[in-house]
């Protein structure tokens, strides 16, 4: 390796420390020189019973992790928050003591922050990454945090793994390079080497990971948590976030195009939608299995790299939550928040998860050196009740507490702050019986890797199988090295369906393998849900070939110039606001324009200003001159990209003059291009394909066969 200049000191032994520890046949150690035997598994009583605190191993590396970053979040550091409500649907008391859940009239007060996971706070809002979807409730028990993300499984299973895929997925360390990507060598070369993330690979690579805005994506606890009523009976159960407004995605190039036009694109989207109204809505859903049948649906139910297919366990929509304003600081609450997997309150409880089990003891060591001790202190993370302990000091600490007693028990205070043995508000931990020998194992029940990634190929619709294959292949294309892009096809996509890692081989040039790395990986049924026996082919829910209900909050240009008919876009306008749609009129210039009636007419925003990719339709309405429109490049690069992404066009009268002109078919309404009807009928058609979101064929070649 090149020399390294010192000043001072011993030189010879500061250059030995600085050698290349990935020299072949390093051996792991702690930091204190300890060769490490297992750096799979986390230290836990039995292979499925909990993490033991003792693992100094787990303890020392996630700690060290926690701390690798100053004042930024390490993950979920690009972030956007709104304040909201929370309000359940009917009492279930027979499920849970937890207070959201006991009275239909009472709201419960919540801050939503979404985020990107790889990229700095500077980078772009929409590219391809997990989501953040975490929750804090304000309860007049406590906070409870329901910290989730956009996907209802992850890439690991264990959580002393974490650092090692976050430094794999951060810009590598010689050059810091890629940015809030994962297309490069040091992320393909981990996860090829962990067949584990085989499933959450293909959540990823789907259009899952480019969501359309904050407000029309999913959120799942990811976790099996439980749920305990007053009885002290407990169930397992899964935390489902399901958006009012549908799950819609861009398309990659959209996103990419709308990462340099706009990126802020999914902060910008919140943060307008609250100020004019057009409030994000979620029902929470419920997974609910009962202890008995823990073992009941072929997969185990602590294993975080798997779900429950929602046609085997339904999900219950129990409430409904709705972000009502914007923060009023970015800083002082978007940044300062501080969530934390441990914040419970009584009625909620957890599994012995090993990836919950580590997140347990990670949250709180990030947030201790991210914001302080005192974070509780800090108004956003602030309960409404009154708090009352002996913690004392410490930095950034604002509570002034009187007196000469902080301990307990005491007696010069009259025993005072003093626990609750009898209170039945009090938390007190689900009395799970536990028992096992201290090893590093992993649970022989977590050993299928495979066939949920299969399940999640079977259960596309045809265009989001060409997405996913375009994704796979494009990250590849960008790895340099020969035998991680090989191993990837031997080890993971060989093994989830030879249809995907043909289609891969076909744009990548990555030969296929002769035979499967993973023989386990075969013999999957491919029935549709819900099948006799454990394992499943297919589940629809999984799916994002979808129509919304409504196209509230959709953004619809309108491209005008000089001789467009007032009357037409007038009636456009209204037709899509009462819709609830936004409609912005884009012409050459700003200011405004003169319709063919000798109207002048307002534009929104002038077409270098206006990107296609920041809008969801496109329409050009009729007029007695379209030739402005129809010699403008901008204009005919509008429309080009939008019919290139799959977007509804619509054009009334002349105003297919334009679309001609910019060489784009004029009859194509089962793909979103509406020419040749009346006013009435092409709004009506148009508002149809507005549902439908995007008509993703027309921008992607079949799968190779």
């Amino acid at each position: 390796m090149p020399s390294v200049p010192f000043v001072g000191g011993d030189t010879a032994k500061q250059r030995d420390l600085a050698s290349d520890s990935q020299e072949a046949g390093s051996a792991l150690t702690t930091n204190q020189g300890l060769k490490v035997s297992d750096d799979q598994n986390s230290l836990r009583a039995g292979p499925r019973g909990p993490t033991l605190m003792e693992d100094f191993h787990l303890r020392e590396k996630i700690t060290h992790f926690d701390h690798e970053r100053i004042p930024e979040r390490v993950v979920h550091a690009r972030g956007a928050a709104a304040h909201g409500i929370f309000q359940v649907y009917e009492p279930l008391t027979d499920l849970t003591t937890a207070a959201p859940f006991q009275d239909p009239a009472k709201e419960t007060p919540v801050f939503v922050r979404f985020s990107t996971v790889a990229g700095s706070r500077g980078s772009a809002d929409t590219v391809r990454d997990v989501r953040g979807f975490a929750v804090k409730f304000y309860t007049e028990e406590g906070v409870w945090d329901l910290v989730g993300n956009n996907m209802p499984v992850f890439f690991i299973q264990d959580a002393v793994k974490f650092p090692d895929l976050i430094h794999a997925v951060k810009p590598e360390p010689h050059n810091e390079i890629p940015q809030a990507q994962s297309a490069h060598d040091t992320f393909w070369d981990f996860v090829s080497l962990t067949p584990e993330s085989a499933h959450m690979l293909m959540w990823v690579m789907s259009d899952r990971a480019i969501p359309r805005s904050y407000a029309t994506m999913e959120g799942f606890g990811v976790h099996t948590f439980r749920l305990v009523n007053a009885e002290g009976k407990a169930r397992f159960v899964k935390f489902h976030w399901k958006p009012l407004k549908g799950i819609f995605s861009q398309v990659w190039d959209e996103a990419q195009k709308t990462a340099g036009k706009d990126p802020d694109f999914h902060r910008r989207d919140l943060f307008d939608a609250i100020e004019r109204g057009d409030f994000p809505q979620w029902e929470l859903g419920l997974q609910v299995i009962e202890e008995e049948d823990e073992f009941k649906y072929g997969v185990d139910i602590l294993d975080p790299t798997k779900i429950i297919p929602e046609e085997m366990v339904p999900v219950r929509r129990v409430g409904l939550m709705t972000l009502t304003a914007n923060p009023g600081n970015f800083f002082a609450e978007t940044e300062q928040v501080a969530f934390h997997v441990g914040h419970v309150v009584p009625g909620i409880d957890f599994t012995n998860d090993p990836l919950l089990q580590g997140r347990l003891f990670s949250y709180l060591d990030t947030q201790l050196r991210r914001v302080g001790p005192n974070f509780a202190e800090l108004p956003i993370n602030r309960p409404l009740q009154r708090v009352d302990n002996n913690q004392r000091d410490g930095m950034g600490r604002r509570q002034i507490n009187r007196g000469r007693v902080a301990y307990f028990p005491n007696g010069l205070a009259h025993g005072c702050p003093m626990h609750s043995p009898e209170a039945a508000d009090a938390f007190r931990s689900y009395a799970e019986k536990v028992d096992g020998a201290k090893i590093r194992v992993r649970s022989d029940s977590f050993g299928d890797h495979f066939s949920q990634a299969t399940l999640f190929w079977n259960s596309m619709a045809g265009w989001e199988k060409d997405h996913i294959v375009a994704a796979f292949s494009f990250e590849l294309n960008q790895c340099t090295d020969v035998v991680v892009r090989q191993r990837v096809m031997d080890a993971i996509l060989s093994n989830i369906a030879l249809e995907l890692a043909q289609g891969v081989a076909a744009r990548t040039g990555i030969p296929l393998p002769e035979a499967r790395v993973h023989p386990a990986a075969a013999g999957r049924p491919n029935a549709d849900l819900p099948d006799a026996g454990l394992r499943v082919g297919r589940s629809p829910a999984l799916s994002m070939d979808r129509v919304a209900e409504d196209i509230r909050g959709r953004k619809v240009a309108v491209l005008v110039d000089k001789g467009v008919s007032a009357e037409q876009l007038t009636i456009i306008q209204e037709t899509l606001m009462d819709e609830e749609a936004i409609v912005e009129v884009v012409a050459p210039t700003a200011g405004t324009v003169q319709g063919g009636d000798g109207v002048l007419v307002p534009v929104t925003r002038a077409a270098p200003n206006a990107p296609s990719v920041v809008y969801d339709a496109v329409m050009v309405p009729g007029g007695a001159d379209t030739s402005a429109l129809q010699a403008s490049g901008l204009i005919r690069h509008f429309l080009n990209e939008a019919f290139l992404h799959g977007k509804p066009i619509a054009a009334i009268g002349t105003g297919e003059q334009v679309l001609a002109a910019a060489n784009l078919p004029t009859a194509l309404k089962e793909e979103g291009v509406i020419t040749g009807e009346t006013l009435e009928d092409t709004l009506t058609l148009f508002v149809e394909a507005m549902r439908r979101h995007r008509f993703p064929q027309r921008n992607v070649a079949p799968v190779p066969a």
